[in-house]
């Protein structure tokens, strides 16, 4: 393969993963119903969880399958038709990087967004399946459990590698893993001080 066409795949896939990523969902479902701006309304981020503060249980869980379906849509797509580095699964790395950037830093909404938990697990269960689920069945013991979404997500992407890795997925997938578990927990911070000091928001009470 030519070196202009890897080039091309790799420019393709960055762009298209990053403005599939940047379609902000849960911002969309907001305003559609309310007219309000979610930004502006609970915790400011636009990801289910907030969606749920404001519409609702069946909209967070609405909200949080059409985000992982938007992490996964773009790795699939990319592992089917791009040939770059194929053995090496690097392009669907690249489109899932692409995409969890992209649902936090939204080019639609100023370079805003959630913190990347739906998207990010629909990436690792496109990636591979068995450690997506298991990741994804983590977050909903922890968080059934603590109450806390935020504490559900760090475990869940925290131990994503170890998964990974556990499963025999290619490096590629592994190194991915750790780098989103590594974004995501730090898209998280200000939650990690709130849970820290014990005025974390709850799921439920």
């Amino acid at each position: 393969m030519e070196y202009t066409e890897i080039l091309r795949q790799f420019a393709l896939v960055m762009a298209s993963s990053y403005l599939i990523g940047s379609i902000p969902t849960g911002y969309i479902v907001v305003k559609l119903f309310t007219g309000q701006d979610i930004r502006t309304l609970g915790s400011g981020s636009t990801g289910a969880t907030n969606v749920k503060r404001i519409m609702g249980k069946k909209w967070f869980f609405t909200v949080m399958v059409l985000d992982a379906l938007k992490g996964a849509i773009p790795v699939i797509l990319t592992a089917y038709f791009a040939t770059a580095l194929f053995h090496l699964g690097v392009l669907p790395v690249v489109a899932a990087i692409c995409v969890i950037v992209g649902h936090s830093k939204s080019i639609f909404l100023n370079f805003t967004g959630g913190k990347s938990v739906a998207s990010g697990v629909g990436t690792l269960i496109a990636l591979n399946w068995q450690a997506g689920l298991i990741i994804a069945a983590i977050w909903g013991i922890v968080t059934w459990i603590s109450k806390y979404v935020s504490l559900g997500s760090i475990v869940a992407l925290a131990l994503s590698p170890v998964i990974m890795w556990f499963l025999n997925a290619p490096i590629a997938y592994i190194i991915y893993a750790l780098l989103a578990a590594i974004y995501v927990i730090y898209l998280h911070r200000e939650n990690i001080k709130r849970l820290r000091d014990g005025n974390e928001n709850k799921v439920r009470e």
